[in-house]
């Protein structure tokens, strides 16, 4: 594949991706930098493993700046506290302690996994619910007296554009 119709098809991954598998390529792309990075400190190639601190750093701290700390409350406290040792670690490890990298990786693979735990979680209950609804509504089908119910849009909700 051409490197043009590489780029393209990358390009078109992202802008049709939902924001829950953007969050996963983020953590994927954040893992594959570190480890870049432990291969320059490993190989002696100082431009690897600046490349890969910083790309990773880049996507530490976009993680950072984009938590919602009013909505996310303790845990997104918890969140940011951890970024940030992780951007300490990759600023220390620039020195080439491929510890340091290791540990971040190791702490990117966790949070990748929870967050792919997560995300399957809330499908699983957008589904159940999804299913009572469609119970609901099949009930209000053949029940006049249950159709008085009204289904109201929640008051955070924002449209999936919006959201982004």
């Amino acid at each position: 594949m051409s490197h043009y119709a590489q780029k393209n098809y990358l390009q078109n991954q992202i802008l049709t991706a939902s924001p829950e598998r953007i969050l996963i390529m983020l953590y994927d792309g954040a893992i594959r930098f570190t480890r870049q990075a432990i291969v320059g400190i490993e190989e002696n190639r100082p431009s690897l493993k600046l490349e890969g601190i910083s790309r990773t750093l880049a996507i530490v701290a976009e993680f950072a700046n984009t938590l919602d700390h009013e909505l996310g409350g303790e845990f997104a406290e918890n969140l940011d506290g951890l970024y940030h040792f992780m951007m300490r670690e990759l600023t220390e490890a620039r020195k080439g302690d491929a510890s340091k990298l290791r540990t971040v990786e190791g702490l990117l693979l966790d949070l990748r996994e929870t967050w792919v735990e997560a995300i399957e979680l809330s499908r699983s209950q957008a589904g159940a619910e999804s299913a009572s609804r469609d119970d609901e509504v099949g009930k209000t089908a053949s029940d006049p007296a249950a159709s008085s119910q009204t289904y109201s849009v929640p008051p955070d909700y924002k449209p999936l554009k919006m959201a982004l």
